[in-house]
């Protein structure tokens, strides 16, 4: 019995050392690329040209200023922030009573809806992006002869618009998820003390849902904020454009005489801000995800 008991916690020992050797290997492949990044991001161009795993000089940041000034990637990312803010804002304000009527009350037509917002996780944004373009660009047609003026194209509002619509059928079904696992007896008490439904919901309900929340607001700022393809065809206007497409525009426009300092700057610009998003809310994210958010 007792030799049972050691070969037993013999195997739970390396069972328990493989799954860590596999995670400390999986760690390593993620964070020396992102490493690799911030070392390249100092280095002066002339560095690139030895070994790329030789560490720099010196601290370059002069990359960071010609990044931000000459190449324009401060106003790309002024674009991107105004961009992904008013999208989770306008997605957060749709899909939260969307997704907490479909969850917590029963009606006619409730399961259609539920059908076609579960259909919609299937369908790839990218594949719909050249009729969501004609569409809009017929509108424009209308616009110009009514008004003399395109409307929109080129235009930050609509393209968070775009990107609030196509978060819709994920947020909502893992809004869903989480609602449904709630406890009706809040709602109920909540009732009795005399509170309406919209009370309800916004006072006891969404309280409750911040892990959650906070699950859909990272998933779609990290959606959003680097997302290229919609942005590259719903803005063409050079002024306007968010900081993955002009990321690329610069990579593009530098082969001829490649900056590359200058290049892994404007990359480093693009993650700062997700790391530090995902380091702030990385304990929610983890109770939204096992609290029955992704549950369905």
């Amino acid at each position: 019995m007792a030799d049972m008991r050691k070969n037993s916690s013999a195997g739970s020992k390396a069972a328990k050392g493989l799954i860590y050797l596999i995670l400390a290997l999986l760690a390593i492949t993620i964070i020396v690329p992102v490493a690799w990044v911030f070392v390249a991001s100092v280095k002066q161009n002339s560095e690139f040209y030895g070994s790329p795993w030789t560490l720099p000089q010196g601290v370059y940041l002069q990359n960071f200023k010609d990044a931000w000034e000459t190449a324009n990637m401060g106003s790309y990312m002024l674009n991107s922030v105004f961009v992904t803010v008013l999208a989770i804002v306008l997605l957060i304000v749709i899909a939260l009573p969307a997704a907490y009527v479909l969850a917590r009350f029963k009606f006619k037509s409730n399961k259609v809806w539920n059908v076609l917002f579960m259909a919609g996780l299937f369908i790839n944004v990218n594949y719909i992006v050249v009729p969501i373009f004609l569409m809009l660009n017929d509108a424009d047609a209308k616009f110009r002869q009514w008004f003399g003026a395109p409307f929109f194209l080129n235009n930050l509002f609509i393209l968070a618009l775009v990107y609030a619509s196509t978060a819709l059928p994920f947020t909502i079904y893992l809004l869903s998820g989480y609602f449904k696992s709630l406890a009706k007896d809040y709602e109920e008490a909540a009732y009795v003390d005399g509170a309406g439904y919209w009370r309800t919901m916004i006072q006891i309900i969404m309280p409750m849902a911040k892990p959650s929340i906070v699950t859909v607001v990272l998933f779609n700022f990290l959606a959003f904020w680097n997302e290229y393809i919609i942005s590259m065809t719903l803005l063409t206007r050079p002024e306007i454009k968010t900081l993955p497409v002009g990321l690329m525009n610069l990579m593009a426009a530098q082969k001829s005489a490649v900056q590359y300092g200058q290049m892994y700057a404007g990359l480093v610009i693009v993650m700062v801000p997700t790391l530090l998003l995902y380091i702030c809310v990385q304990k929610k994210l983890t109770q939204g995800m096992t609290l029955g958010g992704l549950k369905g």
